[in-house]
């Protein structure tokens, strides 16, 4: 990759000097800049994931829209995955794979601000290698969200499980269990749907599991869908198009409090949170077999054993 006299990226970005937060003046250049830097942290986690595209060309300013399929700009090489379509025009689609700082700077260049990753990566689908929890207070504060994230780690605790946490860099929370490779991604979404369930009818007033957001109201979502196949969820470094260019960070689970301001870790001081220890350097190394002890039909997931918690 080429740089300039000031050490920055410059290969594969056209038009560096736009604006994508005109509040903050951050521009194309810095986005790709940060990726650039970010990039030895955010690999394990996007190493051959299948990706959608959220496509952003104008960053704050302008309308976005999602794609699947790999543009016809990117470079040849880009590695992807084909999948067959049941519905629609188009007989299959080509997801681009992630894993290569040179593809990440390319999807930079079409305006991709966040990064969409699936549960599952290409060589080992439609085995998923985790479970995610998408904590969204209706209330829209994150300090709600952050209250139902510590309810969610002591019931997987209770099953044994350990969870990892990150901001999504929005309102909300991401609660990771990694897994060793053997369950599916639709094994993956029964369980996370009667964990949620279960969770959810223990603790009405703080969460649910309503689809409508008029059925909500104050209460914090929590989602077990983004564990379907194909499904996605940004992924740990990934910026987000909100103000600020807040970024999805993983903390400790000491660190989430209904004080934490999750728009404190943004694009324009995260070298200084680079610094600190890495809240989930083991992640990798804590992979469960939950399936293998926690099966979706066992008893183990109980109201009961859920009940157990609080």
């Amino acid at each position: 990759m080429r740089r300039n006299p000031r050490g920055e990226l410059t290969a594969t970005i056209s038009n560096p000097g736009k604006v994508f937060w005109p509040e903050e003046k951050y521009t194309k250049l810095d986005l790709a800049n940060f990726y650039g830097e970010v990039f030895s942290v955010l690999k394990p986690y996007v190493d051959d994931r299948i990706l959608t595209l959220e496509r952003c060309p104008d960053g704050m300013a302008g309308q976005c829209f999602y794609q699947k399929q790999k543009p016809l700009s990117l470079p040849r090489d880009t590695p992807t995955k084909r999948f067959s379509n049941a519905t629609g025009k188009r007989r299959a689609t080509d997801y681009v794979l992630g894993g290569r700082l040179g593809t990440q700077l390319a999807l930079v260049n079409l305006g991709c601000i966040p990064v969409h990753v699936a549960g599952t990566r290409a060589k080992t689908f439609p085995k998923a290698d985790g479970i995610c929890f998408d904590l969204d207070p209706g209330s829209s504060q994150f300090a709600d969200a952050a209250r139902v994230a510590i309810l969610v780690r002591d019931a997987l605790e209770h099953l044994g499980l350990r969870s990892f946490v990150k901001t999504s860099g929005s309102r909300g929370v991401h609660v990771f269990v990694p897994l060793r490779i053997g369950p599916t991604a639709q094994q993956v979404l029964k369980f996370a749907e009667e964990f949620c369930g279960r969770l959810a009818a223990s603790y009405p007033k703080e969460m649910t599991v309503k689809h409508a957001i008029s059925e909500r109201g104050d209460r914090v979502y929590v989602d077990p869908f983004r564990n379907g196949p194909l499904q996605t969820v940004v992924s740990p470094y990934s910026v987000r198009r909100k103000p600020h260019a807040p970024v999805s960070t993983p903390v400790a689970w000491s660190e989430v409090t209904p004080k934490l301001d999750p728009s404190s870790f943004n694009l324009g001081n995260f070298r200084s949170r680079l610094k600190k220890k890495d809240p989930w350097a083991d992640f990798f190394d804590q992979r469960a077999g939950a399936f293998r002890s926690h099966g979706t039909d066992q008893a183990h997931l109980t109201k009961n054993s859920i009940d157990d918690t609080r």
